[in-house]
């Protein structure tokens, strides 16, 4: 069997991963709060471990891998959205109205995910329908000393986890200098936070053992993990913005609750996206959500090689010219397997993905492929990082045969040789570029293909 190296934050060393349970592979990822749009750097989390996903199912069976991504469907953001548009006028009542966002959000978010080649996840948890386990863990907290209630709040005592700071390489005391924590007469440490608080009349709400309220938001990823994959399980992903305080904080709750655990043993971050070489903001005007990019003709095969070209340890540039150059590679990737049934993928790429998700090292081994012309190869190692699938290729305009065209300018330039007029030649071949061709002219002939920017429409008339 390949033998898989994964990275642990925890541990901070690589670790050969070995699974609890070989016929039952477990992976958490914290998935989106829906309340609008995935940006680019949401989609990051999604591409990276959906490929780990890919690989968990080839190296230990399809149906021996448990994928778990929840969606935060309730949230202050969510309500907040909901409130606007009531005061917009929207008619219905605030349950109805944050209803009708979550549902219209998570099928955004299905359909943009789904453009990215992303599978879909074994399960996705809705934090809603799982409040009830969150108000049990909650109980179990208070119980065993490691959290108190007080106005309506229920809070986690930090300072009862002997670890806590451990998984981000933080010193308590530390923390509580200059740290985002919220001050409040209720609390009893500043770095104590928040497991439940207080709904009044015009917010959702669920009754409660310390009255009507909702969950606060890191207790929703350990209720649900431990309902769907145990007290253990195998990995829990996400970006490295969530590394403190949110996983932190799930660590520390999930092992007082239930100590017999050890909950996630390997733990994986993903760093950050930036927009041509700057970090992502409203007012650079260079944030874009997922279905931006895809509005603007970006292919979501060309979405995902560009993610894939960065490995997830390190930050990633999304840049126009990677754009460019993904589509050109995966047009020419395509024509060479068109038609071509898949095999097994090669050694090299399994390799490149088993040493701690290697996705730049094994699209390098995706090119060697395409150099050596083993199109069986190439696709069916492509396939692992979700590349040139079937599904994922209606962008490439297959229907439109530029043999034609090769032709024509090799027919143009044999007689301008003769007469040494090369105007028609330049012409039709500014015609083609124009077209978004790439024309190669050697002494072996001409050869053109679909390059960046392809468009068949401006192809017309040119015969």
């Amino acid at each position: 069997m390949v033998t898989i190296r994964l990275h642990n934050t925890k541990t901070r060393v690589k670790e050969v991963f070995t699974p609890i349970d070989a016929g039952n592979v477990r992976l958490y990822v914290c998935g989106p709060t829906v309340y609008d749009r995935a940006h680019i750097g949401n989609a990051r989390p999604v591409v990276v471990f959906d490929t780990l996903f890919r690989l968990l199912r080839h190296v230990y069976g399809t149906d021996h891998v448990t994928y778990v991504r929840n969606f935060t469907d309730l949230d202050d953001k969510i309500n907040a959205t909901a409130l606007a548009r009531q005061k917009a006028g929207a008619t219905g009542t605030l349950e109805a109205l944050i209803a009708e966002r979550t549902e219209e959000t998570i099928r955004w978010y299905h359909e943009d995910m789904d453009a990215l080649g992303a599978l879909r996840p074994t399960q996705e948890p809705r934090a809603t329908a799982y409040v009830g386990q969150m108000i049990a863990m909650i109980e179990v907290l208070i119980a065993k000393g490691h959290a108190y209630a007080k106005e309506g709040h229920v809070l986690f005592r930090v300072r009862s986890y002997a670890d806590y700071g451990r998984l981000s390489g933080r010193a308590v005391d530390d923390m509580i200098a200059g740290a985002r924590v919220e001050v409040a007469p209720f609390k009893e440490d500043p770095m104590d936070f928040v497991l439940w608080k207080p709904s009044d009349a015009s917010l959702p709400g669920w009754d409660s053992p310390w009255g009507r309220g909702r969950p606060g938001w890191h207790i929703e990823c350990s209720a649900m993990s431990l309902a769907l994959l145990g007290a253990s399980f195998d990995i829990h992903g996400g970006g490295i913005d969530l590394q403190f305080p949110h996983h932190e904080n799930e660590v520390a709750q999930s092992c007082c609750a239930h100590p017999e655990g050890d909950f996630a043993r390997v733990w994986m971050h993903n760093e950050m996206l930036q927009v041509e070489g700057k970090k992502m903001s409203k007012s650079l005007g260079n944030f874009f959500t997922v279905r931006d990019l895809l509005d603007q003709g970006y292919p979501g095969e060309v979405i995902r090689f560009v993610f894939l070209g960065t490995h997830y340890g390190k930050p990633m540039d999304w840049t126009a010219e990677k754009a460019a150059q993904a589509e050109a590679t995966l047009r020419k990737w395509r024509g060479l397997v068109a038609g071509v049934p898949a095999t097994a993928p090669a050694d090299g790429v399994l390799a490149a993905l088993a040493d701690d998700l290697n996705t730049a090292g094994a699209i390098a081994e995706l090119h060697a492929l395409a150099a050596a012309g083993d199109a069986a190869g190439l696709k069916s190692s492509a396939a692992l990082l979700g590349l040139l699938e079937n599904g994922m290729g209606d962008w490439v305009d297959a229907g439109v045969d530029l043999a034609h065209f090769a032709a024509r300018l090799a027919a143009l330039r044999e007689a301008a040789m003769a007469t040494k007029d090369f105007a028609p030649v330049d012409a039709m071949k500014a015609a083609l570029l124009s077209a978004g061709v790439e024309v190669r002219m050697s002494k072996a002939g001409v050869e053109v293909l679909p390059g960046p920017g392809f468009d068949a429409t401006k192809l017309e008339g040119l015969l």
